[in-house]
């Protein structure tokens, strides 16, 4: 019995819609999550300009008109030192380096510190109507604000149909057809102290090249619908503590009808992945059928996850245990002296 790895896969009911993501520099301006205290000073009337990168720019070299190493389309960011620059050089080597940002097409500026934009740098974003903007805070704590709020808005996105909850701290998805039970196995353990993230549609994104992040989507957010009971407001019925706005995706648990001519894993050896847009989660595949607790089975398995966080693997150690029982069972071969 050996571990084995199968390639990823989803199932046929299972969607997961995606698309270009985009943030505006208005977005920038007004979005409370950002936290950039951000004012506007030039280029007003294009604050619908997008962000396609996570990724800002200092100018560096390129103020002194040096334009090798600059990128496009990026979010220009100038400190102290680049603004005390521009008003230290002459005016033809301050409209040098003023030009060669321009041809950039940034997405906008941004002038740190509280600081005055030198009057050639409003003039410019006046005339091709890109913004600028100013931020009271320093560079380096605006740097890592608007990188992080980039980062998180421009992230890959899709919509998956399921369940997510929050199993002792595992994030868990539940995957399966229709009316195969995946709501009323989430309120069961949502009954015994666990918690909702989303239900029937969850938003996910990724974070980084490693992580998934899911939530619940719109109106819907918190409520769940039980076949014959309609629908129900988690939060209302058992409190804040029984739902969370976000988690991260850990285990993905697909419910299936049980089919007796199938062939199920009973070991626990033969890990499966399921790729959620382009991140590899570990999958389990339970079986349903009347006398089965599906929801115990999903809380066991997040008390397994968590050991395997720790480094135990129940499976793996039981073969290993086996490995050697078997090997201290075999007869042991005798030297025997020849018969005379």
């Amino acid at each position: 019995m050996q571990c084995t790895t199968s390639s990823p896969r989803k199932t046929p009911n299972t969607r997961q819609e995606t698309g270009v993501q985009k943030v505006t520099i208005d977005q920038l301006v007004t979005e409370p999550a950002a936290r950039l205290e951000l004012t506007i000073r030039a280029g007003r009337d294009n604050l619908e300009r997008f962000v396609l990168v996570p990724r800002i720019q200092k100018p560096g070299l390129a103020i002194t008109g040096y334009k090798e190493q600059l990128h496009q389309d990026r979010v220009l960011v100038l400190g102290g030192t680049e603004v005390d620059y521009l008003a230290s050089v002459t005016s033809e080597a301050r409209q040098l380096g003023i030009d060669t940002l321009m041809e950039a097409s940034p997405a906008c500026f941004i002038v740190t510190r509280g600081l005055e934009p030198p009057a050639e740098l409003i003039e410019a974003c006046e005339r091709d109507s890109v913004p600028l903007l100013v931020s009271a805070l320093t560079s380096a704590e605006l740097i890592s604000r608007i990188t992080n709020f980039l980062a998180s808005q421009l992230s890959p996105r899709a919509s998956i149909h399921g369940v997510l909850l929050d199993v002792l701290g595992v994030g868990i998805l539940l995957l399966g057809k229709s009316g195969i039970g995946k709501s009323e196995a989430a309120l069961d353990l949502i009954a015994r102290g666990h918690r909702l993230v989303a239900d029937d549609i969850v938003d996910i994104h990724q974070r980084g090249r490693d992580f998934i992040y899911g939530s619940g989507s719109g109106i819907i957010r918190h409520h769940m619908e039980i076949r014959g009971l309609g629908i129900i407001n988690i939060k209302d019925l058992f409190g804040i503590s029984a739902v969370r706005d976000a988690k991260k995706v850990e285990l993905v648990i697909e419910l299936a009808e049980w089919d007796a001519h199938a062939e199920y894993d009973r070991l626990g050896l033969d890990a499966e992945s399921y790729k959620l847009l382009d991140v590899e989660i570990p999958v389990l595949k339970v079986p349903v059928r009347p006398g089965r607790n599906v929801a115990t089975i999903i809380e066991v398995a997040a008390r397994n996850q968590l050991l395997k966080f720790q480094g135990h693997d129940s499976a793996q150690v039981f073969q290993e245990q086996l490995n050697r029982a078997i090997a201290e069972a075999r007869p042991r071969n005798f030297d025997m002296d020849p018969i005379e």
